[in-house]
């Protein structure tokens, strides 16, 4: 049986969704049971998102396998089962790579290396490589859009995958942009028009039109894109703005989209089982309270920075039945003048839970162990990942253990007390590059300890890391003796996993990243327990409002 693919584009202006459609996409297929898996194409030329500015770029998302890739195929894990790793992006800077080392070791026999066919040819064996796992169908996102100098190569790609494989295996959906000009009160097709006559000007025929809109398409708007885009009336698909992304599949269901790729497909497939997405979004628009979260961090402003950190901490709230509450502090904000200086409590306060993501850099620590000392005092569940488990370690020396000058060498290489560091600094080992532990590690977890009751007792856990700097077990008896707890280390027990507080109503850091593994309908349980231990520190809070309240009525 031959292989099919959904191809994803996208036109007129970028961040119109491609990643979300085509987890969406990945979603509704895999809801009617069929296996699914998912790649992007990014058309820029560094060779992986490792070393670009979350500014720029947003998070890098790990899979297991240790490859850092594009915030996408956070959303492609989310939405779907789909076993990802780095055959699951590829950027032109890796592919031109590939084809360079092909070239320098003489596999292409002397001749000229041309884009067509060598690079196309790189970019369809990387599709026929991830589609070859068992997928009943790929999908297909190729970034950037219609025009793009750089994506030119790709477009050309899965045009010569239609030649090959025929039309009843192949489905080109193009996400486009239909504008509401509030002067005018109505919706402009035209964007919509120049981009599928764009993506026709390179042998593309677009099957199905995602019109991302503000408003519901009306029917005249509709059969107005179906005339002049040459599609079907019922492809023309409207991708209107949702309150929540978990919503999308669900639109997407009742336009009818999956019904309509399985059918161009020549596919069959049982009906969707939509059930538990359709609870999801009942919860999320129905929330019995709120929890309020103070997000730490360095990248605040761009909120990309922390994609999967965000929807993880969602995830535990619409498990709560909640909605959440994010407040993002730029941790610089919270420095003080000097050790008196508490006036940035002010800006902590009335926050239910207090998180403090990874980062890299010195910039702005300070403010963060400002944070994490507030909510180990006042007993604020505090939840501290990656650099957050690193600077609670730190406040911990600092503050409870008296070592004032406690530090990574990250931050002061110079330091007499180097709580976090690298590893092989004490082997004398220099290291440049590639020095990250990158990907899944196994966990062994401490019996009990608040991480071991987080995990349901197991005993043996697997997460993803991305960072350089460790917790120095040299401190260890210091630290644990005075009340720091480590629930979590490598099998070996060389690298440490978990710390937490015994004692407090929930302070946790862990050195890998969890947000990576969490799903809508499968939070991850320390996102979770931090969420209901959060909402638990509301309640109280609250009953001691009343409390208070009754006691200065009566007085």
């Amino acid at each position: 049986m031959s292989a099919k693919y959904v191809f994803v584009t996208g036109g007129v202006v970028s961040s119109l969704g491609k990643g979300l459609a085509a987890a969406s996409i990945g979603c509704l297929l895999e809801s009617r049971g069929l296996r699914v898996n998912l790649m992007k194409f990014d058309p820029y030329l560094n060779v992986d998102p490792g070393t670009m500015s979350p500014f720029q770029h947003g998070e890098v998302f790990v899979t297991d396998d240790g490859a850092e890739t594009d915030l996408d195929l956070g959303h492609y894990e989310r939405f779907t089962h789909a076993p990802l790793s780095r055959d699951n992006n590829l950027t032109t800077g890796r592919i031109y790579e590939q084809i360079i080392l092909k070239e320098r070791r003489g596999d292409y026999l002397g001749k000229t290396v041309q884009v067509i066919p060598h690079v196309t040819n790189e970019i369809k064996n990387a599709m026929r490589k991830v589609s070859a796992n068992g997928a009943d169908v790929t999908i297909v996102e190729i970034g950037g859009t219609v025009g793009d100098i750089e994506s030119l190569p790709f477009l050309e790609a899965i045009r010569q995958m239609r030649q090959e494989l025929g039309r009843e295996n192949t489905v080109f959906v193009h996400l486009t942009l239909v504008p509401w000009i509030a002067a005018a009160q109505e919706l402009k097709t035209k964007p919509t028009q120049h981009s599928v006559k764009e993506l026709l000007s390179i042998g593309i025929q677009a099957d199905i039109l995602l019109c991302r809109a503000d408003v519901n398409l009306s029917r005249e708007i509709k059969q107005k894109i179906a005339a002049f885009c040459n599609v079907e009336e019922r492809a023309v698909i409207g991708a209107t703005t949702v309150p929540s992304i978990y919503q999308v599949p669900l639109n997407f269901a009742e336009e009818g989209l999956d019904g309509l790729i399985l059918k161009y497909l020549h596919k069959e497939a049982p009906e969707a089982d939509l059930s538990r997405w359709k609870d999801l979004a009942h919860r999320y628009a129905n929330p019995k309270d709120e929890v309020k979260i103070g997000i730490v961090g360095k990248y605040v402003e761009y909120e990309d920075s922390y994609k999967s950190l965000k929807e993880a901490l969602t995830h535990g709230a619409l498990a709560e039945n909640l909605k959440l509450n994010i407040t993002w502090i730029e941790s610089e904000g919270l420095e003080s003048e000097s050790p008196d200086d508490r006036s940035y409590e002010s800006q902590l306060e009335g926050f239910d839970g207090i998180l403090v993501p990874g980062g890299f850099g010195k910039r702005g620590i300070e403010g963060m162990l400002n944070a994490i000392r507030y909510a180990r005092e006042k007993h604020v569940p505090y939840f501290g990942i990656c650099l957050g488990m690193q600077t609670a370690c730190i406040e911990f020396a600092r503050n409870v253990c008296g070592l004032k000058e406690a530090n990574s060498s990250e931050f002061d290489p110079s330091t007499p007390h180097r709580v976090i560091y690298k590893l092989r600094e004490l082997l004398g080992v220099e290291e440049m590059g590639g020095t990250m532990r990158l990907g899944a590690w196994t966990c062994i977890l401490t019996p009990e300890t608040l991480a071991s009751k987080i995990y349901n007792n197991e005993t043996e856990i697997s997460e993803r890391h991305r960072h350089r700097y460790e917790f120095n077990r040299e401190y260890e008896a210091l630290l644990t003796g005075a009340g720091l707890r480590i629930s979590g280390t490598t099998p070996d027990a060389t690298y440490v996993e978990i710390v937490e507080i015994p004692g407090h109503p929930f302070f946790i850091g862990c050195q890998f990243h969890p947000e990576f593994k969490s799903k809508p309908l499968e939070p991850h349980p320390l996102f979770h327990s931090f969420i209901a231990a959060s909402y638990k520190n509301r309640q109280t809070d609250s009953a001691k409002q009343v409390a208070n309240k009754t006691t200065s009525a009566r007085s």
